[in-house]
């Protein structure tokens, strides 16, 4: 029976081939997601090895909040610390280091260098030229506040080398400055993106705003024992700062990449995902026709005294030669398709340096796992039916497997599909902590459920499509109806296949027009500014953006808005900082109790749903400690009806101020006097913009369009996500008519007998692939729109409020569904009209 099963693979080949291309690119998929991160990973942990010293000391931060810009602004280190820890035995040196955030290169072109959202570092230069760090590569050091040096990587992309003068974009003042120097970083000059200037340490001091440090690094005396010397710096330390050896330094910095992998990951996996389940169809299709077509030589091993477990096994057999195979050019693929995600990483400026592909015995491992596991689970229900095949049909020149009823079918499919709407519908009233889940949980349900009952549906579904096909193409339209409906649950397993990429693609087209109507009530409903200064990609600027923009002509006020988090009742909520003598100028707000006046002194305002969810009224008092370790009481000073603008959580700038929060504002927002020419302030406001090109200056609407234009691209990446799914489901269509062409050749030989064209037979087969390919997309299009609309119901509080079907865009995806389904039939409509008649005719 194994060489019996072998020979089958080596004789099926060419059948076996698409599913087994399912299989391939499924797991390319996995693999190449987890082969990317791994790199990225190791690349940046060799990173911040390279970088760390033998010993770190930095303020402890309260608690864990990533907050753009105010990475180290409050968390700085004494400088009277630096000679307490030189004298701990062990150690060799300790001096003290300063890391800027928000230190931005202007480019030749006058363009900001650097990744959107990498960070501008800005460090304070080691006077000797060179250390653990950083080298020196051509030029000197600086000697005073007007000199800078660059790292390699960013003076090449911004065209600027020695003697060059360079504009900087810090937290602080802007600053012009001559190059002096450029250095190499680390070992391999690799920033992920970032930019780095070094200073002199006194004009690092003056752009840090203190005297101290970000962190004091410790060199080892050598031999000595990390963990103890770290134990032993801690000892001389406040309890508000932290010693870290050189392996838990280079961890606690790669922490956010790795979260941000972390989600990365989970991103890839998640279309891997679908990939996989979609082409598991293609392999259940695939086996089910095989096994039907070899029902005479089943029996025949049952005859020559092969048991059922015997005959299941070798289908078995077959299935792991066919996920084996796949999983291995899978794997193989998936080392491409990282060298493409990396080629990308490196087109949008964020270089992994001379670090090779990391391919882990995990993601090998995977890899199989996901290949064999998903094959021989899609392979087995054919496996056993092939087992019931009676030794009697071998003596039989025409004989059928057992058909089971739909009924069983339909009970289990209608089961799943009910409970999914009754989990979906208590999703959709509210039910439970976090309502979107079980909305999630339903929809899974129903899709399983649709799934399931598909080869029901389609009966209906194929005849109401098929409809007008006799009377455009007479018999030859009657015929590809008919050979749909003939076997309801290939049918309908070709179909699912795209049926379920295309539910996907409708609900995300539902959900992103959705997100575009709701972002323009949003600003419309919430915000009463003439114009919005930020940076693009949402990188903190200085203050001083807003002060030239107070003294512009025809400006009435400005209001700016800062971004922190603090902790209240050991959770972490984020909190904007606001301007509060100009906020009823730009912002909408409806009091229901207290007013603007609340922000003063250590005042909060909140919105009503953070006062209902807390029992809070105006007068309460609420605790808060900072990311400074500055612990605040606060007092309730006003209730809002919620403002999506603003954030449940609102104080002043001085309040956040004295929490340690730097000054630097995510948005500004400008409002004009009355009577005031909008163009001719906006010109004047340009004007005073010149010098700094990462904040841009917007009206309304083009704010507006700047959040649709996100969401878009975004919808972008998912749809060329899901386009994989398509090409699988493509693919299934493609296997599942040359199976069919084989498993028919006599039909289509008696068929050409009787006076059928070639021209006719392409045609009968390309509108068979038509409807299959229809009803998969209606079926998909009637499911995605369902969940799309629930989802933004359920999403409408959190500012989803308008619902919006793309009705242009799902018809372009129903018109583009029946063009692949005239390209997933040519080779086979090609294939069935080059059969000889006569070898056609007397094939068994």
């Amino acid at each position: 029976m194994w060489k019996a099963s072998l020979r089958s693979v080596v004789a099926h080949r060419l059948r076996l081939m698409l599913s087994g291309l399912a299989v391939v690119l499924g797991v390319a998929f996995v693999a190449g997601s987890l082969i990317f991160t791994s790199t990225i990973s190791t690349a940046f942990d060799k990173l911040f090895d390279e970088i760390s010293s033998d010993v770190t000391v930095s303020r402890d931060t309260a608690f864990d909040a990533n907050v753009p810009g105010q990475e180290n602004g409050a968390t700085t280190v004494p400088a009277d610390l630096v000679p307490r820890i030189a004298e701990v035995p062990g150690v060799a040196n300790a001096e003290g280091d300063i890391t800027i955030e928000g230190v931005r290169v202007v480019g030749a072109d006058g363009d900001v260098v650097g990744v959107g959202g990498a960070p501008g570092l800005g460090i304070d230069y080691p006077a000797d030229g060179s250390d653990d760090t950083v080298k020196l590569l051509e030029g000197r050091v600086p000697s005073n506040g007007n000199e800078v040096v660059l790292d390699a990587v960013s003076a090449e992309t911004g065209d600027l080398k020695v003697d060059d003068r360079v504009r900087l974009l810090t937290p602080g003042p802007e600053i012009e400055a001559t190059i002096v120097g450029i250095f190499k970083f680390g070992d391999t000059g690799n920033l992920g993106g970032a930019t780095l200037t070094g200073f002199t340490e006194e004009r690092a001091h003056e752009i840090l705003g203190s005297g101290d440090y970000t962190e004091i690094r410790v060199d080892a005396e050598p031999g000595a024992n990390l963990d103890q010397l770290r134990d032993e710096i801690q000892q001389v330390i406040p309890n508000d700062y932290i010693a870290r050896t050189k392996a838990e330094q280079a961890d606690e910095n790669s922490s956010d990449i790795k979260d941000a992998l972390g989600f990365l990951n989970i991103f890839l996996l998640i279309f891997a995902f679908i990939a996989v389940f979609v082409g598991s169809f293609i392999i259940l299709n695939t086996f089910t026709m095989l096994v039907a077509q070899r029902t005479r030589e089943l029996a025949l091993f049952r005859a020559l005294g092969a048991s059922r477990r015997q005959v299941t096994l070798s289908v078995m057999v077959e299935a792991a030669v066919v996920g084996f195979v796949g999983s291995t050019l899978g794997l193989l693929s998936g080392l491409g398709i990282a060298s493409l995600l990396r080629w990308l990483f490196q087109k949008i400026g964020i270089e992994l340096g001379d670090q090779g592909l990391v391919v882990k015995a995990s993601t090998v491992l995977t890899a199989y796992a996901v290949g064999m596991i998903v094959t021989m689970i899609a392979a087995y229900f054919p496996a056993r039916r092939a087992a019931k095949v009676p030794p009697v049909a071998a003596m039989t020149d025409e004989v059928a497997m057992p058909e089971r009823s739909l009924r069983i079918r339909a009970l289990i499919g209608s089961v799943l599909t009910v409970l999914g709407i009754v989990v979906l519908a208590l999703g959709l009233a509210g039910a439970g902590s976090k309502p979107v889940i079980l909305v999630g949980l339903g929809a899974l349900a129903v899709l399983i459920g649709v799934t399931v009952v598909s080869p029901i549906l389609s009966q209906p579904f194929v005849r109401a499509i098929g409809a007008p096909f006799p009377k455009m193409w007479g018999t030859v339209g009657r015929m590809s109806v008919a050979n749909a409906l003939r076997n309801p649950r290939r049918t309908a397993a070709t179909s699912s296949a795209l049926m379920i990429g295309l539910a996907l693609i409708g609900t995300f087209g539902v959900l992103a027009a959705s997100i575009n109507a709701s972002v323009g009530k949003v600003v419309d409903q919430s915000l009463k500014s003439d114009f919005i200064l930020l940076d693009p990609s949402y990188t903190p600027f200085s203050p001083q953006i807003a002060e030239r923009a107070k003294d512009t002509e025809g400006v009435k006020s400005v209001t700016e808005m800062r971004a922190t988090a603090v902790q209240i009742k050991d959770n972490t909520k984020s909190i904007s900082a606001i301007t509060p003598e100009s906020i009823d100028d730009s912002f909408t707000l409806d009091f229901k109790a207290g007013d603007a006046e609340g922000l003063r002194a250590n005042g909060l305002l909140i919105d009503d749903n953070v006062a209902e969810n807390n029992d809070w009224k105006v007068g309460d008092t609420v605790q808060t400690t900072w990311l400074d370790g500055s612990r605040i009481e606060l007092r309730v000073g006003g209730i809002f009806e919620k403002n999506e603008m603003l954030g449940g959580y609102l104080v002043s700038l001085d309040t956040a101020a004295d929490g340690g929060t730097r000054p630097v504002d995510i948005l500004t927002f400008v409002n004009l006097e009355d009577g005031a020419n909008a163009a001719d302030v906006r010109q004047r406001l340009d004007e005073g913009l010149a010098d700094n090109p990462a904040v841009e200056l917007k009206n309304q609407d083009e704010y507006t369009d700047s959040v649709r234009a996100q969401v878009n691209q975004l919808l972008g990446l998912i749809y060329g996500m899901l386009a994989l799914a398509v090409v699988i489901a493509v693919l299934g269509i493609v296997n599942t008519l040359a199976l069919s062409v084989t498993e028919r050749t006599r039909e289509i030989g008696l068929l050409r007998a009787i006076g059928m064209s070639r021209r006719q037979l392409r045609r009968m087969i390309r509108l068979e692939s038509v409807v299959m390919a229809i009803f998969g997309a209606v079926l998909g299009l009637i499911v995605g729109l369902g969940f799309g609309i629930s989802l933004q119901r359920t999403l409408a509080d959190d500012g989803i409020s308008e619902l919006r079907v793309p009705g242009v865009q799902l018809v372009v995806f129903l018109v583009v569904a029946a063009l692949v389904g005239v390209l997933a039939a040519v080779w086979p409509a090609r294939r069935a009209a080059k059969l000889d008649v006569l070898q056609a005719i007397s094939t068994h």
